[in-house]
């Protein structure tokens, strides 16, 4: 659960010590130089909060250098707050909900949001989903509104996704997913997402579409589900579990987020993943999951006018 009694949400000061805990929980170092040693804490009624020295490159530096946080007016509580907020609500948290309940404007709360989601993006470096024995569960969605509801001259008469965004996702049973916004469905777009994304030995559940027909060739076992003649089960072979995925996603951008833009959807899709990733089904606890979106600001830098 998120106590939103903590500290770290009311007292700038506290919440940098936080952030001290979880950057430098191996110890504090300095990220201009990378030094280990011969960092020492710089006193003096003049000097800002949390301010070191370092003896080897002979800077000054704080937390925050080097992350999402640098040279931000924002104070580290609200920050935090941010942080466990988008963390622990499965369905997201609108910018004007962060706007209201942070006290900063909307174009501050929609900027600190795509800057959490920065932070919350994976790096994929973790090896590949599945394994031996191990199932993997590919589909597609579309995301977008509904054609009818559309000005004329927004609408398309492109085939299966009539215009909205294509997201496509591989789920682990079990496991973990991993989303990506496709500019098409086609073997050619989605076997190379596959291959790099999935072990050879994993058993790969897909629907009967055409574009999973040759890549469900080079896995352990291919099975299949026939949605057009309302076939959703077949032994073991199911794609119900990425459709669950999809509810979550479906439901948190029509019911919090209303419009997602084409240049962010990427962002969004990060977020939902690292919620699913780190739910509780996995033992992972609202703090653990907010703590890990919080270390993953290291390293990362999003400007306002590059927020692409």
């Amino acid at each position: 659960m998120c106590d939103l009694t903590n500290p770290i949400f009311t007292d700038a000061k506290k919440a940098r010590e936080h952030l001290e805990s979880l950057r430098w929980a191996a110890g504090r170092f300095c990220p201009h130089c990378g030094a280990v040693e011969g960092t020492s804490f710089v006193r003096g009624k003049k000097h800002r909060p949390g301010l070191y020295y370092c003896n080897e490159c002979k800077k000054q530096f704080t937390v925050t250098i080097g992350t999402i946080f640098e040279r931000s007016k924002i104070p580290l509580n609200k920050w935090m707050l941010a942080f466990h907020l988008m963390s622990s609500s499965k369905k997201g948290v609108s910018a004007h909900q962060l706007h209201r309940m942070l006290g900063v404007t909307y174009k501050t709360a929609w900027f600190m949001a795509h800057r959490i989601r920065e932070c919350m993006r994976p790096a994929f470096n973790d090896g590949p989903l599945g394994g031996e024995g191990k199932a993997v569960e590919a589909d597609e969605t579309y995301i977008g509104g509904k054609e009818k509801n559309k000005h004329r001259s927004k609408r398309t008469s492109a085939i299966g996704g009539q215009g909205k965004e294509v997201v496509f996702s591989l789920v682990e049973r079990g496991g973990a997913v991993r989303s990506h916004h496709v500019a098409n469905v086609n073997g050619k777009t989605l076997r190379p997402i596959i291959k790099a994304q999935v072990d050879r030995k994993s058993i790969l559940m897909t629907d009967e579409a055409g574009q999973y027909r040759e890549v469900g060739l080079e896995f352990a076992r291919h099975g299949k589900v026939n949605h057009g003649i309302e076939e959703y089960v077949r032994g073991d072979a199911y794609t119900n579990t990425v459709e669950g995925y999809f509810s979550i996603l479906k439901r948190g951008i029509t019911g919090v987020y209303h419009h997602v833009s084409q240049a962010h959807l990427k962002r969004y899709l990060a977020e939902f993943d690292f919620r699913y990733n780190e739910r509780s089904a996995l033992g992972v606890s609202d703090a653990e999951r907010a703590a890990k979106a919080i270390r993953g600001a290291e390293g990362k830098r999003l400007t306002y006018q590059q927020p692409r």
